[in-house]
């Protein structure tokens, strides 16, 4: 049996700085996307990339970025946000860097491999007690294990 922990909160605050730094990193890309370059040109680069489906995967990336990083940073649909960001980044891993090998500085895919699995740590341990989800649907709590006791 494990012994309780010291800190409880400690996990929730690593889940709360991290979505907060993941979700602005997303928030800024999607607002690039959005603002500076609009759908139509996103939809052109994709296309020259050989996306499949430009335009829709333009708004699809745009607006799962944006939104996906504002839930993030919110803490609210976490498990949902996680998961349609970390397929963006698969998106980004497949079409663009996989073939230039793992350093970012060389085009490779070490920056949308690790925003890609920590969207899919938050997908699957939710976002924490600071978070809206917590305050909207409460932590799931495990019954404590029964203690028995050892006869002398």
């Amino acid at each position: 049996m494990l012994p309780p922990r010291r800190h409880p909160a400690l996990p929730d605050t690593g889940l709360l700085i991290g979505r907060l730094a993941v979700g602005a990193v997303f928030v800024a890309h999607g607002w690039q996307k959005l603002a500076d370059e609009g759908h139509g040109a996103v939809a052109r680069t994709f296309d020259h990339l050989g996306i499949p489906l430009p335009g829709l995967a333009a708004v699809y990336g745009t607006w799962v970025e944006l939104l996906g990083g504002l839930a993030l940073i919110a803490g609210v649909l976490v498990p949902l946000a996680g998961v349609l960001i970390a397929l963006d980044m698969a998106g980004a891993f497949w079409y663009v860097h996989m073939g230039k090998g793992l350093f970012n500085q060389e085009g490779g895919y070490e920056y949308v491999l690790i925003l890609g699995a920590v969207c899919l740590l938050f997908a699957f341990t939710g976002a924490g007690r600071f978070s809206v989800d917590s305050v909207l649907w409460g932590r799931r709590r495990e019954p404590a294990p029964e203690r028995r006791s050892v006869p002398a």
